[in-house]
């Protein structure tokens, strides 16, 4: 199992709203790895090509990227996670500005990439239309997203605030399709052995046992607190959807679409 990556410390002034999340707070580990593993999947296919990330948020993940592609430009419509990218991670070109109006010129990038994004969108048929008229011929979407099955069971609505709209495999494919892109492969997050096993000790979910405590107001115990800083991105392992990996059972989606 790999080391933990170091991650750099949260400045003041990027809050942990819940929108987003961000490297380096013990408590938030588990969400910022389940994430992180996601960047770490697509790096042999991001090299040596010229990259956006739309909506890069805090911008760790554009700057693991950057040590790979032959350039990363990142648009986020914060303007305080501009701020903070800029400081942060000073090899990134980073704009403030509108998903659905992109500030790059038609067929400019190799590679879109849409982590953890989509689902916090109004209009997103008209982001993936802007993703596709900023990638060039043969160019690939990238997006991850919450399965909306797992992560918002039995609900019409999100369970998180900050999303306005949730998707299946199915629903993101029947959009990314409608939107002019060929899904190559829809793969599914999911826990690996060791969170099976911390799933087990904590009742079933360890995501359910930090979401209730922090529900309730209740401080962590030390044993959980310990378990959550521990994760890495070993934990979580990425699997196409198959019979041993049902694509509905996942965590999040990620979808690699190719331009047409």
């Amino acid at each position: 199992m790999t080391e933990p990556q170091e991650t750099v410390a949260t400045e003041p002034g990027l809050a942990l709203t819940g929108e987003r999340t961000v490297p380096g707070i013990p408590e938030e580990n588990y969400w910022f790895r389940r994430h992180e593993v996601a960047y770490e999947y697509v790096l042999d296919r991001c090299a040596g090509r010229h990259l956006l990330e739309a909506g890069s948020g805090e911008g760790y993940g554009a700057a693991m990227l950057r040590a790979v592609a032959r350039s990363v430009t990142c648009v986020d419509y914060d303007e305080s996670a501009v701020a903070h990218t800029r400081r942060t991670y000073p090899d990134l070109v980073v704009h403030r500005g509108n998903l659905i109006d992109l500030p790059l010129a038609d067929g400019s990038v190799d590679v879109v990439v849409n982590f953890q994004v989509i689902e916090h969108l109004w209009d997103q048929g008209r982001f993936i239309d802007e993703c596709r008229r900023v990638l060039r011929p043969g160019g690939e979407l990238l997006i991850s997203t919450p399965n909306r099955i797992t992560f918002s069971p039995g609900r019409d609505s999100p369970l998180n605030p900050f999303h306005t709209r949730e998707l299946t495999a199915t629903e993101l494919t029947d959009l990314l399709v409608v939107g002019g892109f060929a899904v190559s492969t829809m793969l599914g997050v999911h826990h690996g052995p060791r969170l099976a096993r911390l799933d087990d000790k904590w009742g079933g979910s360890i995501i359910h046992a930090q979401i209730d405590r922090a529900l309730r107001g209740e401080a962590w115990p030390d044993d959980l607190a310990a378990d959550v800083a521990a994760i890495t991105t070993d934990d979580f392992v990425i699997r196409a959807a198959g019979d041993d990996a049902p694509i509905d059972a996942s965590l999040d989606l990620l979808a690699i679409a190719t331009r047409s």
